[in-house]
C-alpha cells in the first residue's frame, strides 16, 4: 500500500485549514477514503478503518458535547489509540478540550475549517487522491495549444524548447519545459505540470534560463494541463515510414494509459511549431467526430463505385 507523509503545514495550507494541534508535525496518507466517526464515538468500531482522514460534522460534534470531559476523554483514548492519521473538523466548529488534549498525548494532528462538511470531505478526498496516485517525472515539453495539452518528446537538442517558444509567440501557453511531472488523476486520465523549481522556465541553448511568465506575462503560461496527445519529434530518417494518412492510431503507453501519439520527423526548414499547431486542431476535429482521412476512404470508395 502507497503512502505519503506531508508536513503538518502542507496539508493546512493546500487545504485552507486552521491547525488546532500539530501532533507531530506530519500527516502519513494511505488512502483517499474519508471516514465520519459518529458510530465510533459511541463505542462501534466494527468496520471502523482508522487509516481513513477522520472528518467531524455537526452531528458528530453535538453529540460530543453532550458527554463529559472525562467520557469523551475515555472515548478519546480508544478511538485515537488505532492511529488514525489526522483529524479535521467542518463548519468551524471547535472540538472539546478533552479531544485536543487526547490528540496531543496521541500525536494526532487536528485541523479545522469553516466549510461545510460534504464540500470538505470532496476537498480532502481530491487532495488526498491525488497526492497518493501514481506518477513519473519524464523528459519534454507540455503545452497547452486549443485547451489541447500537447506533450513534445525526443532527443535532446532537437529543438523541442525553441518550438515552445515559437507556440508561445503565437498565443498558446507553458505549462512544463525539460520535465514534466505526470500524475493519473483517473484511470484514463494523466496530468501534467511543472516540478516547483523549474516552473515558468525555458532553457534556450546559447541564450540560458529565461522565465515565460516574466517576458511574455501570465496568459503565457499555464499551472496545469491533462495530457491529451503525445508528439514524438526525431530527425528525419529516409529510410523510416511515416504515417501519411493518420489511420495508424498510435498510442503511448505512460503510467498505464494510452494516450494518442504521433511521430513526426524534424528537417531543415521544416517550420514545427505550425505541425504541432495542426496537429492540436486535427486532435479537437476528431474527438468533435471529424476523420479528415475517413472522410477521404469513403469519397474514394464512392467514386470507385460510380465508375
Amino acid at each position: 500500500m502507497k503512502t505519503v507523509c506531508l508536513s503538518v503545514e502542507k496539508v493546512a495550507q493546500n487545504l485552507n485549514l486552521e491547525v488546532l494541534e500539530p501532533g507531530n508535525g506530519s500527516v502519513v496518507f494511505s488512502t483517499g477514503e474519508i471516514g465520519r466517526p459518529g458510530l465510533p464515538f459511541t463505542g462501534f468500531y466494527e468496520h471502523f478503518v482508522p487509516q481513513r482522514v477522520q472528518l467531524i460534522g455537526n452531528a458528530e460534534m453535538h453529540y460530543l458535547r453532550t458527554l463529559s470531559y472525562e467520557e469523551i476523554s475515555k472515548r478519546m483514548e480508544r478511538f485515537m489509540g488505532f492511529q488514525i492519521p489526522c483529524i479535521v473538523c467542518a463548519r468551524g466548529n471547535m472540538p472539546p478540550q478533552a479531544l485536543l488534549h487526547c490528540a496531543k498525548r496521541h500525536a494526532v494532528p487536528v485541523f479545522k475549517s469553516d466549510m461545510r462538511t460534504d464540500d470538505l470531505g470532496h476537498r480532502i478526498l481530491s487532495y488526498v487522491g491525488r497526492e497518493l496516485a501514481p506518477r513519473i517525472l519524464l523528459h519534454g515539453v507540455l503545452l497547452d495549444v486549443f485547451g489541447v495539452g500537447v506533450l513534445l518528446k525526443g532527443p535532446s537538442g532537437i529543438g523541442k524548447s525553441e518550438t515552445a517558444l515559437e507556440m508561445i509567440k503565437m498565443g498558446h501557453r507553458l505549462v512544463a519545459d525539460d520535465v514534466v511531472e505526470i500524475t493519473r488523476v483517473a484511470p484514463n486520465r494523466l496530468s501534467g505540470r511543472a516540478p516547483e523549481l523549474t516552473r515558468h522556465l525555458i532553457e534556450v541553448r546559447g541564450i540560458g534560463i529565461v522565465d515565460v511568465r516574466y517576458l511574455y506575462g501570465v496568459g503565457a503560461v499555464n499551472m496545469e494541463k491533462t495530457i491529451d496527445l503525445c508528439i514524438e519529434l526525431e530527425l528525419w530518417n529516409e529510410t523510416a515510414q511515416y504515417d501519411r494518412t493518420g489511420n495508424e492510431g498510435r498510442v503511448e503507453c505512460i503510467l498505464e494509459v494510452d494516450v494518442p501519439s504521433a511521430r513526426v520527423p524534424v528537417s531543415p526548414g521544416r517550420n514545427l511549431s505550425v505541425v504541432v499547431e495542426v496537429a492540436a486542431r486535427n486532435f479537437r476535429l476528431r474527438r468533435l467526430g471529424y476523420n479528415a482521412s475517413e472522410v477521404l476512404n469513403w469519397k474514394a470508395h464512392g467514386e470507385n463505385k460510380g465508375e
